[in-house]
């Protein structure tokens, strides 16, 4: 990622996993989103990139909250700390969610690996 970074430009590093940007409200914040199955995905269209899910920059002054879809900002409400809490709950449960589907693959995998261990 550059150390300097221009407006309305979505970085990406492929081998870091992770996308940047600055903020979209103007306030100049560096956004970091690790792309990855647990956090965000990123698409490029023809009109541009998308990140999925939205930004909420919760922890930041702005507390701006956005989706970049096809290179443009679509602008969301502010959410109340109420949701913010419930966004966080749900982030935390699709982690769990992912690592649970990961572990029991790994499981099933070393199983039929001492399966077919036997029969050699």
């Amino acid at each position: 990622m550059p150390k300097e970074m221009q407006q309305c430009i979505l970085y990406y590093a492929e081998e870091y996993g992770a996308a940047a940007h600055l903020c979209a409200c103007g306030c100049g914040s560096k956004i970091r989103t690790p792309i990855d199955d647990a956090e965000w995905s990123l698409e490029e269209g023809s009109g541009g990139p998308s990140l999925y899910p939205s930004v909420g920059n919760w922890q930041k002054p702005c507390r701006s909250h956005y989706f970049i879809r096809n290179g443009a900002t679509l602008w969301c409400g502010q959410w109340t700390e109420e949701e913010v809490k419930m966004g966080r709950h749900f982030e935390h449960q699709r982690r769990v969610a992912l690592l649970d589907r990961k572990s029991s693959r790994k499981k099933r995998r070393r199983f039929w690996n001492w399966m077919r261990s036997l029969f050699r």
